[in-house]
Parts: C-alpha cells; sequence; structure tokens
C-alpha cells in the first residue's frame, strides 16, 4: 500500500533538505521516507519556485485590471442612475 504525504508534510520535509542542517539520508530516516523520494520532492519544489513569483506577478495584475473594471462600472452605474432620476423627474412611468 502507498503512503500518501500531505502537501503541508511535503513542504516541511523539503524546507529541513534546503537548510541543510541534516544529510537527506538522517531526514528519509526521522520521517520514513524514502531518500529518492525526498529528492523528487526537492527538485519539484526547485523547480517550481520561479512559478511563484510568476504567480505573484499575475495576481498584482489582474487585481490592477478588476480595479479598473470595478471603476468603469462604478461610472457606468452612475451614469444609469442619472439617467434614470431624469426619467423620473420627466413623468415616465419607471418601476
Amino acid at each position: 500500500m502507498r503512503k500518501k504525504y500531505s502537501p503541508q508534510f511535503k513542504a516541511k520535509v523539503v524546507q529541513e533538505i534546503l537548510r541543510e542542517e541534516k544529510s537527506i539520508n538522517q531526514l528519509a530516516s526521522e520521517y520514513e521516507v524514502h531518500v529518492t523520494q525526498l529528492r523528487q520532492w526537492k527538485r519539484k519544489a526547485l523547480k517550481g519556485l520561479p512559478d511563484l513569483f510568476r504567480i505573484e506577478q499575475r495576481k498584482d495584475d489582474d487585481l490592477k485590471k478588476l480595479k479598473t473594471e470595478q471603476e468603469r462600472l462604478y461610472a457606468e452605474i452612475g451614469r444609469l442612475t442619472t439617467q434614470l432620476n431624469w426619467l423620473k423627474k420627466k413623468g415616465f412611468d419607471i418601476e
């Protein structure tokens, strides 16, 4: 039966690997995970690091786009509210 490890567990172990305070063999023994598996987790973590910064940049860009869209929509709401009030003032039956 295969063991399944949570992402939190994997991250914790990889952090310890990167600290280099203990050898991979020591960590494998301590966490009861095969050395090859630990090396794969480390390789995957290091490979994914650049994407973390790209994701952060994308979030900033998306936030700017959302704010721009929000401002445009508020302006549209204001314009429509003004038109609605004008129509009501002129006696149009608006429900």
